[in-house]
Parts: C-alpha cells; structure tokens; sequence
C-alpha cells in the first residue's frame, strides 16, 4: 500500500517530514481475511482483484490443513502466492505454532515456493517473546539461505497467557508489523471462567478481562508502531452486526485492522473502519496548505494548526486510503502520484 512520495512535492512529503527518526508506521489494509481451502482462496483472490488491495489474504496452513497433509496444504497455499493470480502482493500466510512438529517445515515450503512474495507470516499461539524471537529467527534463516533481500514481515497472535503477559516484549521484537488478538483461544484459554458469550458481542467488549487484553495488545502495538489487528466477528450474515463489531473495535479500542472470514464481512469492516468523509477532506485540505507552507503553523476555520495536527491528519489520509476511500483528487496528486 505504501506509494514513492511524488518528486514534485513541494515543502516535502508528509512521511519525511513529519515523522522524522521514526520507525514507518505499516500501512496495512483494514482488514485480513483467512482463507485455509483451496477453493476459499481463489474466490478471495478473486475479490481482492475486483476490489482491489483493500484487503489482505491470509492462506491459513494452521487450521486449514488437515492432519497428515499439512506439506501438501503449505505447497498449495505457497503456489497461490507465487501465481500470476497474486497481482496485488497481499497474501500471507499463518503456520503452525511452535509446539506443532510442522511448524518449522511449513516455513520451509513457504519460503521454498512463494519467497518474497509472502506479504506476511503470522504465527499463532505464542506463549511468550521467547518462543516468536525463536520462530522469527527461523525465517530469517530460511530468508538467507533463499537470498531473500527484504526480511518478511511478522504478525503474532496474541491469544495465550503467556503472550499477553510479555505482549510488550513480543510487539518489540525486530521484524513484527501486527499484533493480532485470538479471541476464541484467549476465551477457551480460562477454562469456563469467561463465559462463552463473551465470544461474540456485546460480551466480548465488556467483560473485563476481555477489555483488558484488547486494551492491552492495542497500546503494546500502537506504541512500538504495530498495527493492531482485531479478531474476527462469528457472524456471517447480519452486515450491520459485522459493522458494529469493527466500529467498536476502531473507535473504542485503537484498533485499526480486524479479521475476516467470510467474503460477505469484507466490506461491512472496510466500511465501518473508514474516518468520517468530512474530517477526512479537511484533514487534506490542512496537508496540502501546510506543504505549501513548508510545514509551519497555519489558520484555517479560525484554528491554529501546526506538526501536532499536522501528524494527525496525516494518518487519518492513510488510513482512508487504505480502507478505500475516495481521496480528492488534488490529495491525491500532492501525497500519492508515482514518482515521475
């Protein structure tokens, strides 16, 4: 999703200027749908080339395999990715935690087959920083020994005790753009003490514990320039039930990602994690006259602006841009043309 600011630019682009010494914030689509069969994938492919990279797609090489063929479901989501089917770049891939004996070997049939065209790797039930850096430092073996140039970027789940417990040590750790949260398994981790509604809504925004560990992977993440990612939402087909579920997962808890695992949730989420059009338009309008500006303080509507709002309204853009908004078209020229 991250484009070459334009050459043109007058006053600089907003991504030198504004975040300077800073790690890139990922500018990740809003939302990430599982797909494990074959036949889920290629149907998620297909939407994502309509809709285009407002999605990514996860090839899911953990629950999607069946036991006994997980080497051949590992070759065939690697095949996918390495296609000519893959026009966008955005399929990842979930492997096997690290207590599974596949786990190091869907690594290699990922690597072996799709390379640097994994967008992503996600790793599932992590007890601890210790078992992600031992799993991270895996790939990057597997990278070297493929001549990879780019390590590939890493999402942990955030789904046991353990994880949550060192969540600040894992969202540090080299290499980790997304937090991502395991509702199911952290529910099922407490053995009936959380009640089994609180899988879904509006339990699973109120039980303490459960606002406890969403609050607490979100500001892990958000503080060491992670992306946090939102579980999925158990219903297919009540859109506005899905909406809700990602309007409160982005307004209440900083959330700025969620699951999918339906192609029916897709656009419910996008929509309901857009910013709102107007503040969005005037975030531009703010931009483009602050470039113009060389990034001083500036009046618009009687309102001092400086680099404070300026950051703010900065990723507000990106963040439309990523849910697929439509930009102005002159925002579009200053902060997204390709280089020329």
């Amino acid at each position: 999703m991250n484009v070459p600011p334009p050459r043109t630019a007058r006053g600089g682009h907003p991504r030198d200027v504004l975040f300077t010494g800073e790690k890139p914030f990922p500018a990740l689509p809003a939302v990430d749908h599982y797909a494990g069969a074959e036949k889920l994938l290629r149907k998620a492919l297909a939407l994502q080339q309509e809709l285009g990279p407002v999605f990514d797609i996860t090839g899911d090489c953990e629950d999607g395999a069946p036991i006994g063929g997980e080497a051949g479901h590992a070759a065939m989501v690697a095949a996918l990715i390495a296609s000519p089917d893959n026009r966008h770049g955005r399929i990842g891939a979930r492997i096997h935690d690290i207590t599974h004996p596949h786990w190091r070997r869907d690594l290699e049939i990922l690597l072996a087959g799709a390379g640097a065209q994994l967008a992503f790797i996600t790793l599932p039930k992590t007890r601890g920083a210790a078992e992600a850096a031992a799993q991270i430092a895996a790939l990057r073996e597997l990278e070297a020994r493929h001549g990879l140039a780019a390590p590939i970027p890493v999402h942990v789940l955030i789904e046991t005790h353990g994880a949550l417990r060192e969540v600040w040590q894992i969202a540090a750790l080299p290499g980790v753009e997304s937090l991502d949260f395991g509702l199911m398994d952290f529910v099922s981790a407490h053995r009936g003490a959380i009640p089994g509604a609180a899988m879904n809504s509006p339990g699973q925004f109120e039980h303490p514990l459960i606002v406890r560990a969403k609050t607490e992977i979100a500001a892990a993440a958000l503080a060491n320039g992670l992306v946090p990612s939102h579980n999925v939402s158990t219903l297919i087909d009540d859109e506005k039930a899905i909406a809700s579920d990602a309007r409160r997962a982005r307004r209440e808890f900083g959330y700025l990602r969620m699951w999918s695992i339906h192609p029916a949730q897709i656009r419910p989420i996008l929509t309901a994690m857009q910013p709102d059009q107007q503040e969005t338009e005037d975030a531009a309008a703010i931009l483009i006259a602050a470039q113009n500006a060389s990034w001083g303080p500036i009046q618009r509507h009687g309102r001092l602006h400086d680099r404070a709002s300026y950051r703010y309204c900065w990723t507000l853009l990106e963040r439309a841009r990523n849910t697929g908004m439509p930009l102005p078209n002159e925002a579009v020229q200053h902060f997204f043309a390709p280089p020329r």
